[in-house]
């Protein structure tokens, strides 16, 4: 509820919003005489974060609760005996605070002979009574009457109040004042002031003297509410403001002013006067301010987390006036993050504007202006405060995400590190920060075996001390959360390095120490500046704690020096010892930290014959620094006499094999026989002849010619290559070759080596190595070279050769990887094609190899001839008795046989 000038008569329940009366509401108290009593009020109803503002109106209808009561129990009233029938007396009126049907509703008079009542109905809406005469009066006969007249309201039941009036018949008194008027309707503004005229009244009496003297006053049922207010002078009946009048209390009053003679037995005359007060702007508008939340008078509290047009105060206004001087603006100053909204009539709401943030203004000073259409125009001016409440909404915060911390090694365990602080612009649990460990491991330990935190100070103490030469550097993770709801958190990382002490003496690793001692054996001539060994320590500080140096402490008198920063001992004069002498020295290393530590070593040196290897001169500056030989280099000289050595054979093998080759190609120009006239009785005669150069090494044309039976002769002699073949010294074939066979005793002459060629690249084999062998492996692509493909590109099926044929194969045919019967060109088959006219005639085919009964399919050897290829190719086809390689895997020696394949040359 929004309480607006109902104080606490209404209240509403927050969980549905029943309303309900808060203490006893008294209409009268509250509304007084008004028709129309209500309490307005305003009721908030949220939903969604968002919010409704209800107006309510509760309207108070009245009970009677109040009887009629007469201002005086008793009354006197006085009539002369001359009145005449029908002339009337006002009566003092019963008041009611009921109203409507519960005020009074008429009068009674008790039963007599001579008067009656009536009821009238004043301007200001009060009901009274006129005592009116009915019969004529004779005061002989009765001097005074007593009556009791009765006020009776409308409620149910009914209440009533009563007087007792005394009726006085006076003597006779010819002459009564006369007034000008009987009755006058003034108006009067209520900012009149005190002492202003109203009304001059005037009446008039006929009489002489006393008789014609007249006095003016307020009859005596005037209230006295109206004689405080307003006076009537007795000589001269002028009325005037006594006091000031308020039309917001009430606005008409109705009073009657007696003019009396002064002779005797007066018959007062009687002027009723109606006074309408105006409305002025006399009053400034007033300013109810009720907060959506409070804690104390005159402040509004929000929350900095508020949304946009969120609802913070209410602005109730009122201005007592009437019509337009009633009408109330309002304007809100200080701040743009605030505005007002116009809820009804006289009501604003203040409502945020903006988005707000407690931590850059946490309090607002506004200004509430309100002010009325009047003329001039009243304002009230208001101060009013609003306060944001904390939110959780600022993280804690570092001010380095990185701290770096040097802590010295060797500290005691509980040794103070350093201290973090977060910061949090929140207040009280939004606010409060506390430290913790992020949980990590560290060399296979939890973080926490390491350091230990103050959760609330963020203090860091070591718990174990700290070894430089095991752990150079610890990045340490704090996790920083504040105690609001959600809870929020940062993080930063400590990072602590080890600072390195000189807590580790030097260690002697040459040579070899044996309880601290160490034997030498150096020839007794030495000369001065001679080596004799090296002094090497390591530290396992770092820095200047690791810088070593050497000295002798013990017998440097004996001959012997140390090199003060290489640690190498050399001779420093010439030696007189003998074999059987034996020299100490004691040899410290000790570094540059600060304490400095130190080791030493016992040198014992043996003298034993030699000769002195020689020595380099000294170094120029004199520091007795000698060559010394080192194993090494000694490794590296021979390794490279060894490649120089190698380098000379490949050179030198290189230029055989190409005077080799050029040999051979002039013989061949020079000595080719004539196929066509080669007698077959010349056969053995030409294998005895063989000078053992058939397996002889030859490179290849880099382009050699392809093998086909258009070759031009031109073309075959510039490209043939000449290798494998048998030379003739001085010896002319003629006839016609029918065959030749191989011999058993050819395997045992002096073998050369081989190149052959093996799927893309040339092999150097000894033709009596049993582990060569040129039989394809069956894992890459057949050449031409494979012993289980044909070579011809014309063969689409495979011959196996017979059984008894003359396979007959050398010793060194098997070992080159032929298989395990070795084969000849068929000697069955005719030969169709020349490659070259008058040369040696080509095979046109040459016989299948023998089948390996492993292999399922066999396909022509239809695949394109690379350059390699295709030289072995046309040595197959060019060249007089040219052996093509392939054997199996694992030579077997066959037994020789006497039967002979031999191949047939026809010219075609």
């Amino acid at each position: 509820m929004m309480k607006q000038f109902n104080d606490s008569f209404i209240r509403v329940r927050e969980s549905d919003g029943e309303l309900t009366v808060g203490e006893r509401i008294d209409r009268e108290r509250i509304c007084r005489h008004t028709p129309q009593c209500l309490i307005t009020f305003d009721v908030v109803h949220f939903s969604k974060e968002r919010y409704r503002l209800i107006h309510v109106e509760v309207e108070i209808k009245d009970i009677n609760d109040n009887s009629p009561e007469f201002p005086n129990k008793e009354s006197v009233v006085e009539i002369s005996e001359n009145a005449a029938v029908g002339s009337r007396i006002p009566l003092d009126p019963a008041a009611d605070a009921d109203v409507g049907s519960n005020y009074i509703q008429s009068y009674q008079i008790s039963v007599n002979s001579h008067f009656t009542i009536d009821v009238l109905l004043r301007a200001d809406g009060v009901k009274y009574a006129e005592l009116v005469l009915m019969k004529e009066l004779d005061r002989e006969t009765q001097s005074s009457y007593t009556v009791e007249l009765v006020a009776t309201d409308g409620g149910n039941p009914y209440r009533s109040g009563s007087t007792k009036i005394t009726i006085k018949v006076t003597d006779f008194n010819d002459n009564s004042p006369v007034f000008d008027q009987n009755s006058f309707s003034v108006s009067l503004p209520e900012d009149a002031p005190v002492g202003a005229v109203i009304l001059d009244l005037n009446a008039v009496d006929a009489d002489e003297g006393l008789n014609g003297e007249v006095a003016y006053g307020f009859g005596k049922q005037v209230s006295h509410e109206i004689r405080e207010l307003f006076q009537v002078d007795n000589k001269s009946g002028r009325l005037t403001l006594r006091s000031p009048v308020d039309f917001e209390d009430k606005s008409t009053y109705e009073l009657d002013v007696q003019a009396t003679d002064l002779g005797p037995n007066p018959t007062p005359s009687v002027c009723k006067i109606i006074i309408h007060v105006t409305d002025v702007n006399d009053n400034a508008p007033e300013i109810s301010i009720t907060p959506m939340t409070s804690i104390s008078t005159g402040i509004a509290y929000i929350s900095e987390s508020a949304e946009k047009d969120s609802l913070v105060a209410l602005i109730s206004t009122l201005d007592r006036d009437s019509g337009v001087n009633s009408q109330v603006h309002c304007t809100l100053y200080g701040h743009d993050h605030f505005k007002l909204r116009q809820a009804y009539e006289d009501s604003y709401m203040i409502v945020t504007a903006a988005a707000l943030d407690r931590e850059r203004i946490r309090e607002y000073n506004l200004t509430v202006m309100a002010e009325d259409f009047g003329s001039p125009a009243l304002r009230k001016i208001t101060q009013y405060t609003i306060r944001l409440t904390d939110e959780n909404d600022n993280a804690p915060h570092f001010t380095k995400a990185v701290y770096e911390v040097s802590v010295v090694e060797n500290n005691a365990p509980g040794a103070y590190i350093t201290t973090v602080q977060a910061s949090d612009a929140d207040l009280d649990n939004n606010g409060k920060i506390t430290y913790r460990l992020v949980d990590s491991v560290i060399m296979g330990s939890p973080v926490n075996t390491f350091v230990s935190l103050n959760s609330v100070s963020g203090s860091i103490y070591a718990l174990r001390s700290f070894n430089y030469e095991v752990m150079k550097l610890l990045d340490i993770h704090i996790k920083a959360s504040d105690g609001g709801s959600p809870q929020l958190q940062s993080t930063a990382v400590i990072r602590l390095k080890i600072v390195d002490q000189n807590d580790n003496q030097p260690s002697i690793i040459e040579p070899p120490l044996y309880k601290g001692s160490a034997g030498i054996f150096l020839p007794k001539d030495a000369p001065a500046g001679y080596v004799v060994t090296q002094i090497k320590a390591t530290d396992a500080d770092e820095g200047i704690n690791a810088q070593l140096s050497y000295t002798i402490t013990d017998g440097g008198h004996l001959g012997f020096s140390v090199n003060k920063d290489t640690g190498k001992v050399h001779v420093s004069r010439q030696l007189t010892y003998d074999l059987t002498d034996n020299v100490k020295v004691t040899v410290a290393v000790s570094d540059n930290g600060s304490p400095a530590l130190s080791s030493t070593a016992i040198i014992h040196f043996s003298f034993i014959e030699g000769t002195v290897p020689s020595m380099p001169s000294m170094d120029q500056n004199g520091n007795a620094e000698l060559f010394e030989w080192d194993m090494s280099i000694a490794i590296i000289i021979v390794l490279a006499g060894s490649c120089s050595l190698l380098l000379l054979a490949i050179i030198l093998i290189t230029t055989i094999c190409s005077r080799r080759k050029k040999e051979t190609r002039d013989d061949d120009k020079e000595d080719i026989p004539n196929v066509e006239n080669v007698e077959s009785g010349h056969v053995d005669s030409l294998i005895a002849n063989h000078n053992g150069k058939v397996f002889d090494a030859h490179p290849f044309p880099e382009n050699p010619p392809l093998a086909s039976s258009n070759t031009t002769e031109t073309g075959c002699e510039d490209g043939r290559p000449a290798a494998g073949i048998f030379e003739s010294n001085s010896r002319v074939m003629e006839g016609k070759l029918k065959g030749y066979s191989t011999l058993p005793g050819y395997g045992k002459e002096t073998v050369r080596p081989i190149t052959i060629w093996k799927g893309n690249s040339f092999t150097t084999i000894s033709a009596r190595d049993p582990h060569i062998s040129g039989k394809d492996s069956g894992k890459g692509d057949s050449d031409f070279n494979d012993s289980d493909s044909d070579i011809s590109g014309d063969v689409h099926k495979k011959e196996s050769p017979p059984t008894n044929s003359l396979w007959a194969c050398t010793s060194e045919c098997k070992v080159l990887g032929h298989s395990d019967r070795c084969w000849s060109p068929s000697a069955t088959r005719p030969n169709t094609s020349m490659a070259c006219g008058p040369h040696l005639s080509t095979f046109s085919k040459t016989a299948s190899l023998p089948r390996n009964t492993g292999r399922e399919n066999y396909y022509p050897a239809l695949l394109p001839k690379t350059n390699a290829l295709e030289s072995v190719y046309e040595k197959v086809q060019h060249q007089e008795f040219d052996y093509i390689l392939v054997g199996p895997q694992t030579p077997a020696r066959i037994q020789e046989t006497d039967e002979m394949s031999i191949p047939e040359y026809t010219n075609s």
